[in-house]
């Protein structure tokens, strides 16, 4: 049994969050938000990028399938697909 910290976590380890939350309140970035915060948007794009997620439907089956384990990798927030959901990139021509 695993009794250390997850891959993930180890990761986002060393990114600078202080900077990133610091930006957030600058922003006012999480400010009507209820329960999905912008640093459980950033966690689930990043684990979407570094698991090949193609698809909202792919990144929230997946992270549901860790349901136990997502406190561990740092989120706090409920993961739905309308809480994930971001902007369809532009078509390119």
């Amino acid at each position: 049994m695993n009794s250390g910290r997850t891959v993930f976590s180890q990761l986002i380890g060393f990114l600078p969050d202080r900077e990133f939350r610091r930006c957030v309140a600058r922003y006012s970035g999480d400010r009507r938000l209820r329960d999905f915060s912008c640093w459980d948007q950033y966690l689930t794009m990043a684990f979407a990028q570094l698991t090949y997620r193609e698809s909202l439907r792919d990144i929230e089956t997946c992270l549901r399938s860790l349901q136990g384990k997502l406190y561990h990798m740092g989120f706090h927030g409920r993961v739905a697909r309308s809480t994930s959901s971001f902007p369809k990139p532009a078509p390119s021509t």
